[in-house]
């Protein structure tokens, strides 16, 4: 007797192969090594300006999440895991980000002139803006990868990883 097809074919990834594809790039954000310094004359080199901007573009995805969650305080609990591998990730580029498990207030944006996120007040509106967000940061690091030494290469494809499992996360599955 054959098994009846599903009711709903599954319209992406499969969750597991998600978590292991995330559980892949935890492992290899995990590794490091000494910036490269192949820049001349005192001038930062294509691999410094590409870590001081991912590491930006993620203290400024910091600002959304904070920004989200502090707009829709239902959604906290299934934004902190998400927004705590962000954190990891600015510090993996050798930035600065805030290290509180949850925000209580917006972050302040890094320029003066940069005003903070404005969040919709549908919450499934802005978790889209989220995962919008997600995916285009993800896209531009992917882009980068053959800009950039190895090892720069390797972190970038991995958080661009982690960046495509937080979008699916964000509209389609559960954090």
């Amino acid at each position: 007797m054959p098994f009846p097809p599903p009711s709903r074919p599954p319209s992406g990834p499969r969750r597991r192969s998600l978590f292991l594809s995330a559980a892949g790039a935890v492992l290899l954000a995990g590794c490091s090594s000494a910036p490269d310094t192949g820049g001349t004359g005192g001038s930062p080199s294509a691999a410094d300006r590409a870590r001081t901007r991912a590491a930006r573009d993620s203290a400024d995805l910091l600002v959304r999440y904070d920004a989200v969650i502090t707009a829709h305080p239902p959604l906290a609990e299934r934004l902190r895991p998400l927004r705590a591998e962000v954190v990891r990730h600015v510090a993996a580029f050798g930035g600065t980000g805030r290290k509180s498990p949850a925000p209580s207030k917006p972050a302040p944006s890094r320029s003066a002139s940069a005003a903070p996120p404005v969040v919709p007040t549908d919450e499934k509106a802005a978790l889209a803006e989220l995962a919008a967000a997600e995916r285009a940061l993800a896209d531009a690091r992917t882009e980068t990868l053959t800009a950039v030494p190895g090892e720069l290469a390797r972190l970038l494809a991995s958080v661009a990883a982690a960046g495509a499992a937080h979008v699916y996360l964000l509209t389609e599955g559960e954090a």
